[in-house]
């Protein structure tokens, strides 16, 4: 029987990455694994798929094997290839990171593991951020059950020494392969690693050892907060395996946008705007910042789009570093519906200004916009 394409054995395209293929390869090998797989012709899929990993997990043979099909494999590349090709032992140690934890070393179950940290997105508002807050949230997690003191056993009782590995966490399965019968150690699956069984389980956690509860934990918002940035709550994450350490609890802070007041950094930016005369004439003006509001001097003959910067009148640093600026863009407001007498004066305005300085400045304009033209 000719053999199939390894690319085809694998399901993937011969561009695929390495770790493309290398995915392929476990899925296949989980799914055909003779150790767990109840599937027809199990042994040989798995043959097949690991024979065709250690021909394309290898650069130099997937070079030599897509220049010349099987034929450039020495004989096709047939069987586990031997302890060899710098891949754990020709890709046992694939299958031993799967089934037991990487590398052919177990982790041990019962060895202290640190628990799952958390998130919760908490949304503030623009002053909130800006100022800080202290606040109470309340959170889903596990707990230690306060019945069974998470032993998972009924009070009263106690977990017994697992009847199926004699407390061992592990049990020995023999399997036939090319290099004679191999002993594996497989995770025992009736205590899941741990030597014990609970017989009578906990009513209140049904034998899990923990119970999911709302929690209140209190968060300080500092100061100068920006979107995007989150909180860690050392320990207030789920609850430690073995008497390992519980996991963090990260806030990450969401910003409403505000209506005025738009934030860069530290920084706060705003518009204001101005009438024909303030502009022309010059003003002092009222600012609204978050901090209050300010004085601003607007000298005569300010421009549409001018910006003025308020120092140290922007957000605080969150580090506690200073303050960023507030920075004022001016906008021109045309006025509309205009009074008769308005419009009068406005005319008288035009005939008195529109004459040698008014032209001088049209001039200006259109000699940048020529030269802007020519490249100049």
């Amino acid at each position: 029987m000719s053999k199939r394409d390894y690319y085809d054995v694998l399901g993937v395209s011969k561009d695929a990455s390495k770790d493309e293929i290398k995915k392929a390869y476990r899925k296949l090998a989980k799914k055909y694994h003779p150790d767990v797989s109840k599937e027809e012709d199990a042994e040989n899929k798995f043959k097949e798929a690991k024979e065709a990993w250690e021909v394309l997990g290898d650069e130099q043979k997937r070079s030599q094997y897509d220049q010349f099909g099987h034929a450039g494999m020495n004989g096709g590349g047939q069987g586990f290839g031997g302890f060899g090709g710098g891949e754990d032992f020709g890709g046992f140690g694939d299958i031993f990171d799967m089934f037991f934890g990487g590398g052919g070393r177990r982790r041990d179950p019962n060895a202290p593991r640190k628990g799952a940290d958390l998130q919760y997105t908490m949304t503030l508002q623009f002053e909130e951020a800006i100022f800080g807050k202290e606040t109470d949230i309340q959170i889903p997690k596990e707990e230690t059950c306060d019945t069974c003191q998470g032993s998972g056993a009924k009070p009263g009782t106690k977990p017994v020494t697992c009847s199926h590995c004699n407390g061992a966490g592990q049990m020995n399965q023999e399997q036939n392969t090319p290099f004679g019968r191999v002993v594996n150690k497989r995770v025992c699956h009736y205590c899941q690693g741990t030597g014990k069984e609970v017989k009578d389980k906990c009513n209140t956690c049904g034998g899990n050892g923990k119970v999911t509860t709302r929690k209140t934990i209190h968060i300080n918002i500092p100061a100068g907060i920006n979107e995007g940035q989150q909180i860690r709550v050392s320990g207030q994450g789920e609850p430690g395996e073995n008497g390992g350490p519980a996991g963090d609890l990260f806030v990450v802070v969401q910003i409403r946008p505000h209506e005025f007041f738009q934030r860069e950094g530290d920084n706060i930016f705003c518009e204001m705007p101005l009438t024909f005369a303030q502009a022309a004439l010059g003003d002092e003006i009222e600012v609204p910042t978050v901090h209050g509001k300010v004085k601003l001097k607007v000298p005569a003959g300010t421009q549409n789009g001018k910006r003025f910067r308020l120092k140290d009148k922007g957000a605080p640093d969150v580090r506690g570093r200073g303050h960023g600026d507030q920075h004022v863009q001016m906008r021109v407001v045309t006025p509309t519906n205009l009074t008769e007498r308005q419009k009068e004066l406005l005319r008288e305005f035009h005939d008195i200004s529109g004459n040698e300085a008014t032209e001088e400045q049209h001039d200006n304009i259109f000699q940048r916009v020529k030269r802007a033209f020519k490249g100049e």
